[in-house]
């Protein structure tokens, strides 16, 4: 039945569907990240992201369309991981201010363009240097050309379907915009993902309440072995208030989007649902709202108790301490460095799973400091980190421009607890600028970037963010890329090995960095990482 204005509870139905949308399709989207590198998580990031706006969403009870969508941007904000995560969270804030001035509980089809339109605006806001070709371009296209046809539309169906169709036509030409994606053979990631989003709110328009793919949940990939998600086995009884109306589709979808496993039966007047979650409490509250709950059962699947290694002491109600650093690490050995230099506390993620805005937020909090300084060693994970830093009550914070792990390292040598922050911070980003990365690991598809032709299980050399070589054998991989990282200059080289790297080709390294220049001095680290067997600090 066609559509001609958005009621509270049809807006919480269309972005829930297209978080579960998103969340059902994020590995596709995922692949398109443009290094075939094992670590793209563009549509993971984007998918924890908005799901974290609708836990939030779907558990706010008011019947205010703006009360609604603020919850929703909030939790965005707070779930933000990635840039493309963060660029999506500042998207969903626009809505809401879109939203702001309304008198009246629903969204019209001008007041939902407007909402479209102001959700770009505010996007584009957050990004310091935007670039087309992204997903900024396909949100301002996808309004921009919507916006022109809105006379011939009657329907909220009529405008969401073009809206769609304009998406796409954005997201195919992305390539032309930016010649790596081209090269690549690839659309964007992040315009790709927020596509996904707009499928599911059509298909909720249209009635297609969908639920969440056994197995879609984006999974935390960490160095160590993976913590279990999703651990209490939550079962119940529903007898529902209003079995008539009890619409099934809504509460599958609202059951997915706070766990997995769900298994949902109706008889009659009664509902049981089954569903591994790690909020059962939500889910019963959830469930509340359908009628009368029996038969509880709530069963700890987790076998033994996880400790969260993260260096930080309790959250104290003591004296602030004058200055704290914040970093993110992967690896315990790469972890365990960045303590020994100063580091008061480690959020484990970067390379592999980009932090939350929220996780910035609680580190910031915990280390109880007048000043902090946020060392975000990924460029994925700046966006996020900055984003935090303007949420931290209390508290001077700054995020240094670190990139890579190898520049975070070589900012904590010159780091001085007694100077104030501007001198740290100016210090800090001139060792930053003077170091040389490196990084070895492997592709995880065919593809040319750069020249360079690339094929699925080669080992790669990646010398400050450029893919400069890729061989199928690792010595002759990391040989090529300690000729173009060390010159005459060059000083240090310091290695973090990762887990895969065998005693005698650490042994070997030192010889081969002196074959290039015989001054060097070589420092090894036991890093400890997945995915990367080296990453190198030149300076």
């Amino acid at each position: 039945m066609p559509v001609s204005s958005v009621s509270v509870a049809l807006f919480k139905k269309m972005v829930m569907n297209g978080a579960i949308n998103l969340k059902n399709n994020h590995k596709k989207v995922d692949e398109l990240n443009v290094f075939p590198v094992p670590d793209g998580d563009t549509g993971t990031n984007m998918s924890m992201t908005v799901m974290s706006g609708v836990r939030e969403m779907d558990s706010c009870e008011s019947s205010s369309i703006i009360e609604v969508g603020k919850v929703l941007s909030r939790g965005a904000l707070m779930g933000a991981r990635g840039n493309s995560g963060v660029i999506l969270s500042q998207f969903f804030r626009g809505l809401y201010v879109g939203m702001k001035e309304l008198d009246h509980n629903f969204l019209s089809m001008e007041d939902l363009m407007t909402c479209f339109e102001s959700g770009c605006r505010v996007a584009y806001k957050a990004v310091m240097e935007p670039v087309e070709g992204t997903i900024l371009t396909v949100v301002r296209e996808a309004a921009e050309n919507t916006r022109a046809h809105m006379s011939e539309f009657d329907t909220i169906d009529a405008l969401l379907e073009c809206y769609q169709r304009e998406a796409q036509k954005s997201l195919d030409n992305t390539p032309n915009l930016l010649p790596v994606l081209k090269e690549s053979g690839v659309v964007d990631s992040g315009g790709a993902g927020f596509l996904e989003i707009v499928k599911g709110m059509i298909m909720a328009l249209n009635g297609k309440m969908l639920e969440a793919n056994e197995g879609a949940q984006p999974a935390k990939t960490e160095e160590k072995p993976v913590e279990m998600k999703n651990i209490y086995c939550t079962e119940f009884f529903i007898n529902l208030k209003d079995p008539n109306n009890f619409d099934e589709g809504v509460s599958k979808s609202s059951f997915s989007c706070l766990g997995d496993s769900l298994c949902q039966v109706v008889e009659n007047t009664t509902c049981k649902v089954h569903l591994h979650t790690d909020h059962p409490g939500r889910v019963l509250e959830q469930a509340l709202k359908y009628g009368e709950l029996t038969d509880i059962k709530i069963e700890n699947q987790k076998i033994q108790h996880t400790h969260l290694k993260t260096g930080a002491k309790e959250i104290g109600n003591g004296p602030k301490k004058a200055f704290a650093l914040v970093a993110v690490c992967f690896g315990e050995g790469i972890s365990q460095t960045f303590k020994d230099l100063g580091v008061d506390h480690i959020i484990e993620g970067g390379q592999t799973m980009n932090p939350s805005t929220e996780a910035f937020v609680e580190a910031c909090t915990m280390v109880n400091a007048e000043k902090i300084i946020i060392i975000p060693n990924n460029g994925n994970v700046v966006m996020a980190a900055s984003q935090a830093a303007t949420m931290v009550k209390g508290s001077k914070v700054e995020v240094l421009k670190a990139k890579t792990i190898a520049q975070g390292y070589a900012s904590l040598m010159v780091f001085d607890p007694e100077a104030d922050m501007e001198t740290n911070l100016a210090a800090m980003m001139e060792a930053v600028e003077n170091v040389k990365t490196g990084e070895i690991t492997y592709s995880v598809r065919d593809t040319e970037i750069g020249g360079v032709k690339i094929a699925e299980g080669d080992f790669m050399g990646i010398a400050n963010g450029e893919i400069i070589v890729s061989t199928k054998k690792q010595s002759d991989a990391l040989e090529s890329l300690l000729k173009k990282l060390i010159d005459e200059e060059s000083q240090i080289v310091t290695f973090f090995c990762g887990k895969d790297v065998k005693e005698e080709d650490k042994e070997a390294l030192e010889a081969l960095c002196q074959k290039v220049n015989e001054n060097v001095e070589v420092e090894i680290i036991d890093g400890e990482q997945d995915i990367y067997s080296y990453i190198i600090a030149v300076e």
